[in-house]
């Protein structure tokens, strides 16, 4: 039980969402909070394309933590899509903390991203991410930045990887959620369908080690899932622009979607907690991301 739980002997329960610039570290620290794999994590920047939600349960709260895709310049359909996505979240959240990474300076991106949140009703926290990566001087530097961008409520230093004040920020997020009743099940950990978490740890995998042009152009579809008994059976497509693409994908003799299979495979079973034997496909979609009719069978 934490500390804000002890003293002030009311129930919370609310939604919170991280933002900033693609690749602040939001997806490893929704992780790191809810304590299981809910959302994706990549060094590619705009990893993440679903709102995902994750449930942590305190005895004295309930936060919903919600997983958004970083805000960016859109040059395709689809990035218009994210960012309205994005946008959405952040007007229904209670509490948002703009992530801004101790390695990397205050940049455009950020005074862009708290322009945008300053007509919001959310309580509005910083989160220094990364902490690890830098040394004491560095960081107390960062965090005057950090103080002169936005009239934050609070500003708190962590690090997803360590563990270093990830629990010091959930009692802080917590302290301005609303007085509620409990919002979800005690055993509910994320509200998002399976077959869509499947689909991500699948892309996941597909983005490992790939050039940095076919990031964006990868989807999955998870077309059956067939229950039998210990064993489940995914069907799943991989989806990109052009043939080209289809070559990186597939690579040497099949070689490096056999390790994709292979990666995939492990995260799923975690997820799920059964084995499983998993058939993927390769198929070229052309210009997917700008193609409304494409969009949407792929779920965007």
């Amino acid at each position: 039980m934490s500390r804000q739980e002890v003293v002030d002997d009311v129930y919370r329960a609310g939604f919170a969402c991280f933002v900033g610039r693609p690749n602040a570290g939001k997806s490893t620290l929704t992780n790191a909070i809810i304590g299981q794999k809910i959302a994706i994590t990549s060094s590619k920047p705009q990893t993440t394309r679903h709102v995902i939600r994750g449930i942590l349960h305190r005895p004295g709260s309930q936060l919903v933590l919600v997983d958004t895709p970083g805000l960016h310049r859109p040059r395709t359909l689809l990035g218009e899509r994210l960012n309205d996505l994005v946008k959405e979240a952040w007007s229904q959240v209670d509490v948002i903390g703009v992530c801004l990474p101790a390695d990397e300076p205050i940049g455009r991106g950020d005074r862009f991203i708290s322009a945008e949140i300053a007509e919001l009703k959310a309580t509005v926290i910083a989160v220094v991410t990364k902490v690890d990566l830098v040394d004491q001087v560095t960081l107390a530097k960062h965090l005057l930045e950090v103080n002169e961008l936005y009239q934050f409520a609070e500003i708190v230093p962590v690090s997803a990887v360590s563990g270093h004040q990830v629990e010091t920020l959930v009692d802080v997020i917590v302290r301005h959620l609303p007085e509620s009743p409990q919002l979800y099940p005690d055993d509910v950990l994320t509200d998002e369908p399976e077959q869509v978490l499947i689909a991500e740890l699948i892309r996941e995998a597909a983005l490992e080690g790939v050039r940095d042009e076919l990031p964006h152009s990868i989807a999955v579809l998870v077309e059956e899932m067939q229950d039998e008994g210990n064993l489940v059976r995914i069907f799943a497509d991989v989806y990109v622009e052009r043939d080209s693409q289809k070559s990186i994908v597939i690579g040497t003799r099949g070689a490096r979607l056999k390790d994709v299979g292979t990666r995939a495979r492990g995260e799923i079973e975690t997820l799920i907690g059964r084995r499983v034997y998993l058939d993927l496909h390769v198929r070229v979609a052309k210009e997917w991301q700008r193609d409304p009719k494409q969009l949407r069978k792929l779920g965007f």
